[in-house]
């Protein structure tokens, strides 16, 4: 069965920075693209960023774009997701996600595995 298990939420101050895992397991890892949502208090999911089975490319919404940056090792079955300059609008459930249906680019109609998400917090 595929799981993925995301962590390294927490609370952090507004220009501070945090960095996320997923770990993936029950499936060949480095063969998949894999990718980030954010869900905001009281909003449906928002697709943030993605990355490469091989890590070779990534791409981001421009809302994140040059502050989150997507890298992952295969060896660790891992991909990571460094937010640098945190805002108050960052704040939300984290999750990874995989195996994805009808794509363009790094970007799906559908994902068929997900994570249970972390939470992050920005907030003074």
């Amino acid at each position: 069965e595929v799981q993925l298990v995301e962590s390294g939420g927490g609370l952090v101050q507004p220009g501070g920075s945090l960095k996320l895992s997923c770990v993936g397991s029950g499936f060949g890892f480095s063969m998949y693209n894999v990718y980030w949502f954010r869900q905001a208090p009281g909003k449906g999911r928002e697709w943030i960023s993605g990355i490469k089975f091989n890590g070779d490319v990534a791409d981001y919404d421009e809302s994140v774009r040059g502050r989150f940056i997507t890298s992952r090792d295969n060896d660790k079955n891992t991909v990571y997701l460094q937010m640098n300059d945190l805002k108050t609008e960052d704040t939300g459930v984290y999750i990874c996600a995989t195996d994805g249906n009808l794509c363009s680019g790094l970007q799906c109609k559908e994902y068929r595995s997900w994570g249970q998400g972390t939470q992050v917090t920005v907030s003074s």
